[in-house]
């Protein structure tokens, strides 16, 4: 029996805006992120982002250390059904609302590397269309890694037209590139049943293994 295709709930979601409050915990040296995001909430407008305090946000949660990562765009197409992986927790920062999406397991690392695999517990299904680009970092052993979101907030500048060239403003690690792919068939990235295999280049873009 062939499995089921996952089923797309949403389209035309690429470009969409976005903001996530990521709060890392620390317990017996290993550290943890719970992820905070305005995803399918609101698109994170601008006055609401621009007044929150991490600091003032980590003393709330009692988090080691509270990372604002945004605003960032989606480079997706559609999503489907969110599995329930992480028990859903609704919350407003500084009348921000939010909804707990994932829980990031980070080891004895209390923060991103760029270019290091991270390991997300986020139960999604994401559509990249047919006919669409898609943008690629490569590793040395040729696995491609799909651009799921860019962020404005470390290179303003930086749009869904100018990700053609991005590949000239990064300092890729030895054996590393970056292309632009044309789909011929659509690409579905299931996460739903299994951790999600993600990283980040240096200017904060997130990119997801799509298997």
């Amino acid at each position: 029996m062939e499995p089921i295709a996952a089923q797309r709930l949403i389209s035309e979601h690429r470009d969409t805006r976005y903001g996530e409050i990521i709060a890392v915990f620390q317990s017996e040296g290993q550290f943890h992120a719970e992820v905070y995001g305005t995803q399918l909430l609101n698109d994170c407008p601008a006055h609401l982002w621009d007044a929150l305090q991490a600091g003032l946000i980590a003393e709330e949660l009692g988090a080691w250390v509270v990372k604002l990562n945004g605003p960032r765009h989606w480079v997706l197409d559609g999503l489907g059904a969110k599995v329930a992986v992480v028990e859903p927790v609704l919350r407003a920062f500084n009348g921000l609302s939010t909804r707990r999406i994932a829980v990031v397991q980070l080891g004895d690392k209390p923060t991103v590397v760029p270019y290091t695999e991270n390991y997300v517990n986020r139960g999604a299904v994401f559509f990249f269309d047919a006919g669409k680009p898609v943008f690629e970092l490569v590793d040395p052993d040729g696995k491609a890694y799909v651009m799921q979101s860019y962020c404005i907030s470390v290179l303003p500048s930086i749009s869904l037209d100018s990700l053609n060239s991005l590949g000239g403003l990064l300092t890729l690690p030895p054996g590393w590139a970056y292309q632009t792919r044309m789909l011929t068939e659509e690409l579905v990235v299931d996460t739903s049943d299994h951790l999600a295999t993600v990283l980040q280049d240096e200017l904060e873009n997130s990119y997801t293994l799509p298997y």
